[in-house]
């Protein structure tokens, strides 16, 4: 059939299994939204108050489902105000794709109304990008994209169309998605013995688990590998819910502001497994005495992490969930480490997530919300504070249900993400936990919300700072509190009704339970602002170039 390059993008979006797309509208794209309007009934179009908060909710919709999320903008500022979210799943690997429009091809080059070369733009920030001068490429363009963002590392992809190609009609003939097969072409057998002869040989093996294992959907294979060979498990921020957290297998959060038991463990342990996770910065800390008494067997389906910031033993390239499955058949029977095992258990009693006076509060109401919340329900966060006392305190217990920005560290990510996971999972609770500072960054979005009356939760955690610079201030620059104080008069249970939703307020003095279940049993979306003091802190933390065996609030004791 022969149609326009507009109706184009949305037979493709169709075919590729895509129900709902976050953008909004402008003039270089005025021909896509027109066949967005003709195709309402096939495919749903989420109209978000900033081009921002379209590239969170296609990233929150992507994370919650493992579908790829789409948003759409126009050329110029609609465009470069993608970046910001495509480089939040750039960095979390999260397979999503960006449309944009552009200016017509005549005009391409000649600093024309709203016209940026976005392909240029995001050239490092995408897995791969195009721009699409050929109306007869247009239909196989978007095939490919679909493949690179699922495809071995997951990531986001752009494609810049023109406004005369999608006015353009050529012939389109429907075509099944490009098949993504598990990455296994360089998993030799080779190594898969040698890892699995060093796993036979150890004494005291660990993991470390990161986003790859979600990704990979290997939560299941990984836990039967876990009770294969006896071994307790540490995890990366982005790694959180691939194990329950009520495992007496895990020991928590790994690095900067993890479990004293997960950093002690790691350099303890004779062997560490690390599995669809990177050697980041806020997890290895100072890099020279990481695991110092392991040796390092690192899984992972992206050879570019290999050996770049920690030397490992032996690699394993491949999809995470393919090469557990192989190195299970190469360990054979079951292994026992019980001697291993029960100083994990006792390290559990000894170590608990440090609070002082100055951190009672966040955990009192993060523990009150695992409480009341469905276990089923969907977590998003801000970036701060509020982020870690969450990733500490709240229960982990399914993949794809902490929604979080883990390498960018992107403030203003978790409401446009709680959108997308709410529409994504219509029937769940989904819940923002926030800051003050990163929640007015994006706080427009709850004109989103209300639009579509999406029933989510936005917590508050308001201690009017910058709370994590502050931290950093008080323990590192002698208490200088620049510009992190947030004194502005706002009222966030005005703002909330101002949106026509229900806004409520939770004091020092409240009982946190009671007002979070009034929340919960709502049905409906809630904003609350929940009163906290300005200097409570995150602890334990690791100091800047220190060791992750050495952190603030604990003497030097350690898993004998």
């Amino acid at each position: 059939m022969r149609i326009t390059g507009a109706d184009i993008i949305i037979e493709s979006l169709i075919e590729e299994g895509v129900d709902t797309v976050f953008g909004y509208p402008g003039g270089q794209v005025i021909p896509l939204y027109d066949a967005l309007y003709r195709h309402k009934d096939r495919i749903r179009h989420i109209l978000t108050a900033h081009e921002q908060g379209a590239s969170h909710a296609a990233d929150g919709y992507s994370r919650s489902t493992g579908k790829v999320g789409v948003c759409i903008a126009t050329s110029g500022p609609g465009a470069t105000n993608l970046v910001t979210g495509l480089a939040t799943a750039y960095m979390d690997s999260v397979p999503m794709i960006a449309i944009t429009g552009n200016v017509p091809l005549s005009l391409l080059g000649r600093d024309s109304f709203q016209e940026v070369d976005i392909r240029g733009i995001t050239l490092t920030i995408t897995k791969h990008n195009y721009i699409v001068k050929d109306i007869a490429e247009l239909h196989d363009t978007i095939r490919e994209a679909f493949y690179i963002a699922k495809e071995g590392r997951p990531g986001p992809v752009l494609i810049d169309i023109p406004k005369d190609i999608q006015v353009t009609e050529y012939d389109f003939e429907p075509m099944a998605p490009i098949e993504v097969k598990p990455v296994s072409a360089r998993l030799h057998e080779k190594v898969l013995e040698a890892a699995a002869a060093l796993i036979r040989k150890a004494e005291r093996p660990m993991c470390y688990i990161g986003g790859g294992v979600i990704r990979s959907d290997a939560s299941g294979v990984l836990n039967d590998f876990l009770d294969l060979i006896d071994a307790p498990v540490g995890s990366s921020l982005m790694g959180l819910g691939a194990v329950d957290s009520s495992s007496p297998r895990f020991t928590g959060m790994i690095g900067m502001h993890g479990t004293r038991l997960s950093n002690l463990s790691i350099n303890k342990c004779d062997l560490l497994i690390v599995i669809g996770a990177r050697f980041s910065d806020r997890v290895i800390s100072k890099s020279s005495t990481f695991a110092r008494q392991a040796k390092i067997i690192q899984i992972d389906v992206d050879p570019a992490e290999f050996n770049k910031n920690i030397i490992t033993e032996i690699h394993v390239v491949a999809d995470v969930k393919v090469a557990l499955e192989k190195l299970m058949e190469k360990i054979g029977g079951p292994l026992s480490h019980k001697a291993w095992m029960e100083k994990i258990a006792d390290g559990r009693k000894r170590f608990p997530v440090k609070v002082s006076t100055e951190a009672a509060r966040p955990k009192e109401i993060m523990e009150a919300l695992d409480r009341v919340f469905p276990k089923d329900g969907f977590v998003t966060t801000e970036v701060g504070q509020h982020q870690m006392w969450a990733a500490q305190f709240l229960h982990s217990r399914a993949p794809r249900h902490y929604l979080t920005s883990g390498g960018l560290g992107t403030m203003g990510y978790g409401t446009g993400a709680a959108i997308g996971a709410q529409l994504a999972n219509p029937g769940k609770r989904v819940i923002n936990i926030a800051g003050d500072g990163s929640f007015r960054m994006n706080a427009n979005e709850l004109a989103t919300i209300a639009r579509y009356r999406l029933p989510v939760i936005i917590l508050i955690m308001n201690n009017h700072v910058l709370g994590m610079v502050r931290q950093w201030q008080k323990l590192f620059y002698d208490g200088h509190y620049s510009e992190t104080t947030l004194d502005t008069p706002l009222d966030w249970v005005k703002l909330a009704e101002a949106y026509g939703l229900k806004g409520m307020r939770l004091l020092p003095g409240d009982d946190p339970e009671k007002v979070l279940r009034e929340a919960v049993e709502r049905g409906e979306a809630v904003v609350i602002d929940a009163v906290i003091p300005s200097d409570d802190k995150v602890f334990p933390m690791v100091a800047p170039g220190a060791s992750i065996s050495d952190m603030i609030g604990f003497v030097d004791e350690g898993i004998d």
